[in-house]
């Protein structure tokens, strides 16, 4: 039987089809079209500010961006000064949901051995360890054959457990993208609680036991993800990339904590995720015409429960923690920032309905008209930069200083953001490894001319991926996660 033709698998289909905004469209807003169009109506005339004003003025876009941003700190610095204080205890602790791990797997050869052995001496290991492997044709099969004394099964049917590790199985699927192999591994699992890891993606000790613990101490638990440290390797540029990358991290992971506690968070890491897994076969699995399946399916999971009264709850799990292979060059940072963008465009258009729709609480009200306003920040950002430059280059530093003013002040403030950051983060996760108010100071000074441009410039690639709709799930680079695990 092939994956394609299970009768499970053809049920997930038949429930996405009913639950996407994708495939059964809910009639948009005007809420939604208005902050949209709004934001880029604003755009364009303060674009034009630097044409007909003088001073300040000329720089009306840079200012709309820096306030912004401003403010999205200051929501962030409101909702996470709950880290402060002390964890309530958990509920029901003397249930212990059974827990499989799907390690989504697409010519992983070089790293699928340091990952399933992470998992395997994992002090609270998982009872099934299924590797959904999306149609591999390097070393795969001698790896899995040498390692664990497993023969290739038939494509969509899942091997005997290994000889060498019982709870491991093999599930090998026709290559067809990174959701459609975790939906064939989901119909496959007979665990309470799944929990999706990357290839590239090494979890530290007692990271599945707080997933475990998390999902067991609240029913309504159905989404949760880890805290995610980037790693790039010893390379030169590897280095740089991890260094910019380990703050951008740690303000993300606090901005999730932020809207969690707001009841609307939206972004997981699929390279890290827990699912409920009856609530994710209800809601269809990851939509593998998404370039972001992960954050696509929580809008999934805040609409079935919005549709039907259910209280459903998404969280960020402090207490597991994972090391994840983040890009370490230029061209593969700004290709992953392409994809991330790219699908956040694609979930936002899809969830119009959902803008400024009060049905879905604070999520509808705040989180999506924010999300939207989100998907032209980048614009605003490069349009303010290249404005500053064209002033320094024709001359005009009169109107040049004022706005490097403005600049140093908001680096000052982002600066202690990030320190007051890194304070939560520790107390939060219990650790603060890479991680010093040197290197802060250093990243805020130097970030908002370069990584954060760099970040932009693949967000408006992103807008062509988007708009053009070519991406795909490809080949990864790994570059860091051996020398780690080492």
């Amino acid at each position: 039987m092939s994956a394609s033709s299970s009768p499970a698998l053809q049920q997930l289909s038949r429930s996405l089809a009913v639950e996407s905004p994708r495939l059964s469209p809910r009639p948009a807003r005007w809420s939604g079209y208005a902050i949209a169009g709004g934001a880029l109506l604003l755009l364009a005339a303060l674009i034009a500010q630097a044409f007909f004003r003088e001073g300040l003025a000329t720089w009306s876009v840079g200012l709309a961006y820096v306030g912004y941003d401003t403010v999205l700190l200051l929501f962030t610095a409101r909702h996470s000064w709950r880290v402060l204080r002390p964890a309530p205890a958990p509920a029901n602790p003397g249930v212990r949901p059974t827990l499989g791990v799907i390690v989504a797997a697409h010519n992983e050869a070089n790293v699928l051995g340091v990952t399933i052995s992470a998992l395997a001496g994992a002090s609270d290991p998982p009872e099934l360890i299924l590797i959904a492997d999306d149609g591999s044709s390097d070393a795969t099969a001698e790896v899995m054959a040498r390692l664990y004394t497993l023969d290739p099964p038939p494509l969509g049917r899942v091997s005997a457990p290994s000889p060498v590790l019982p709870s491991l199985r093999w599930l090998r699927v026709p290559h067809g993208g990174k959701a459609r192999a975790l939906n064939a591994a989901i119909v496959e699992a007979d665990t309470e609680i799944v929990l999706t890891v990357d290839a590239d993606t090494l979890l530290e000790e007692g990271a599945l036991a707080a997933m475990r613990a998390a999902f067991a101490a609240e029913p309504e638990l159905v989404a949760a993800t880890g805290v995610l440290t980037p790693i790039c390797g010893s390379s030169p540029s590897g280095r740089v990339f991890e260094w910019f990358q380990k703050y951008e991290y740690v303000r993300n992971f606090l901005s999730r904590y932020a809207w969690m506690q707001a009841n609307s968070l939206l972004l997981i890491s699929g390279a890290f995720a827990a699912f409920r897994r009856s609530a994710l076969v209800t809601v269809g699995g990851f939509d593998s015409d998404c370039m972001v399946e992960d954050y696509e399916l929580i809008h999934r999971f805040h609409r079935h429960a919005a549709d039907h009264g259910l209280d459903w709850r998404v969280r960020v799990v402090g207490a597991a923690q994972a090391r994840t292979d983040a890009p370490a060059s230029l061209i593969g940072f700004l290709r992953q920032r392409r994809r991330w963008f790219g699908g956040v465009l694609q979930t936002q258009y899809w969830n119009r309905d959902m803008i400024g729709n009060g049905r879905f609480g604070t999520l509808g009200s705040l989180h999506m008209p924010v999300k939207t306003l989100d998907t032209v920040q980048p614009i605003y950002g490069m349009a303010a930069f290249v404005i500053l430059i064209a002033l320094v280059v024709v001359g005009q530093f009169r109107i040049a200083l004022p706005i490097l003013i403005v600049m140093v002040v908001k680096i000052v403030f982002d600066l202690g953001f990030l320190l007051w950051s890194l304070r939560l983060y520790a107390r939060w996760t219990g650790s603060d490894k890479g991680l010093s108010a040197g290197g802060a100071l250093i990243a805020a000074a130097l970030e908002p001319f370069s990584f954060q441009l760099l970040r932009h410039a693949g967000a408006i690639w992103g807008w062509h991926a988007f708009l053009t709709g070519r991406e795909t799930w490809g080949r990864q680079h790994r570059t860091a996660i051996g020398d780690a695990a080492g």
